[in-house]
């Protein structure tokens, strides 16, 4: 009862992300599967009609390049998995375009890499963009950039950045859709007695000996999908993986039907969120708050406005970390700070209206907004 009750809360869940994997959308190979990809587009315009936020993660865009470079294998040199991506992006793209616009729903192209997601200025622009496209009803297509990454293009993989894209906008379901019905307890493709796993923890550190490897046409296995299932339990995402090819397979994870995997996340959505943000990143500037500003972070949760601060320490800049410091002299938190020190100075004390006309751009109505700010 209490796991088709998760299952049921998972269901209900307004943000998902989404990710297909290769072998699903060429067929094996075979070219984009058109006619499967028109049945997924159905499938989450359907779910964004019930208000669900989706970002949709496809892989495909090496394995249909060398489908129409008329390549039969994978090649291993760099600039040639470039080539096949950068020819293969343009008819994943226009593939899932074609496919949500007969619903009336607009997609975005989103193209990054690992860094874009490490690095905290390119962090709070990327989430910036995402919670706007969300916001607006779109869907972002993202994948990770082939085409100028380096180390990720060999060892990177679409599950790892689907991980770090619901961390990023903060979703409380990783579905990662594959050739398998979910994780197994050994490899059913060598043990016939293979048990299905219904639910685990995506701590588990029996997950990683009962994961095998990926195929030939993606970089992913199910051991990234274990890892994966990790990176996305540190925001408090929980993670299912199952096939894409069962019927009707989104409608009956928002049923709450127990398809494939559910890997549970170690610790609750706020709390994960909030000691990944305090431990990653080290200070780089002070905030010296009055006592109103002071009072709305600690009793109301509020995020942080400019007409609060009162002083600013340090060079920060946008997606540093710095500190919050009360009337007292005391610290009591910390956060990603939407402007760099000395926008922040020409803003201070002002109320968010008045940004634009201080700086001549507004970014973020909030200094520091309260999904990125953590109490000490």
């Amino acid at each position: 009862m209490e796991q088709q009750q998760r299952r049921h809360r998972l269901g209900q869940s307004r943000r998902w992300v989404i990710k297909i994997g290769s072998a699903l959308i060429t067929n094996e190979g075979n070219g984009l599967d058109r006619q499967r990809l028109a049945c997924w587009g159905e499938q989450m315009a359907e779910l964004a009609g019930q208000g669900k936020e989706l970002v949709l993660v496809s892989s495909g865009a090496v394995a249909e390049g060398m489908q129409r470079l008329g390549w039969r294998r994978r090649p291993h040199a760099l600039h040639e998995l470039q080539a096949a991506a950068a020819v293969g992006q343009m008819g994943v793209v226009q593939a899932w375009e074609s496919c949500l616009q007969r619903h009336a729903i607009h997609t975005a192209q989103i193209l990054l890499t690992h860094d874009d997601l490490t690095d905290r200025k390119r962090y709070l622009n990327a989430r910036s963009t995402l919670r706007t496209l969300l916001r607006l009803g779109v869907v972002p297509v993202v994948n990770e950039n082939d085409t100028v990454v380096t180390d990720e293009i060999r060892f990177g993989d679409n599950d790892t950045l689907a991980a770090l894209v619901t961390n990023l906008v903060e979703a409380e379901l990783l579905v990662i859709l594959t050739d398998q019905q979910g994780m197994y307890d050994r490899d059913p493709r060598h043990a016939a007695d293979a048990r299905l796993l219904q639910e685990v923890a995506a701590d588990d550190p029996r997950l990683e000996r009962m994961a095998g490897e990926g195929g030939a046409l993606g970089r992913g296995g199910m051991r990234t999908k274990v890892r994966a299932a990790r990176l996305a339990g540190r925001s408090g995402a929980a993670t299912i993986i199952t096939s894409g090819r069962e019927r009707q397979v989104l409608q009956r994870i928002a049923a709450g039907e127990p398809l494939g995997t559910l890997l549970l996340p170690g610790s609750a959505p706020l709390a994960a969120r909030k000691q990944w943000l305090a431990s990653q990143l080290q200070l780089s500037g002070k905030l010296y708050l009055d006592a109103g500003a002071a009072r709305v972070l600690c009793e109301e949760g509020r995020s942080l406005l400019a007409v609060g601060v009162t002083g600013v320490e340090g060079g920060f800049k946008r997606g540093d970390l710095v500190s919050c410091v009360g009337p007292q002299g005391k610290e009591i938190a910390r956060g990603l700070v939407n402007y760099s020190a000395a926008e922040t100075r020409t803003i201070m004390g002002h109320p968010s209206e008045r940004i634009e006309s201080l700086l001549g751009y507004v970014g973020e109505p909030e200094l520091i907004h309260r999904d990125n700010l953590v109490l000490v």
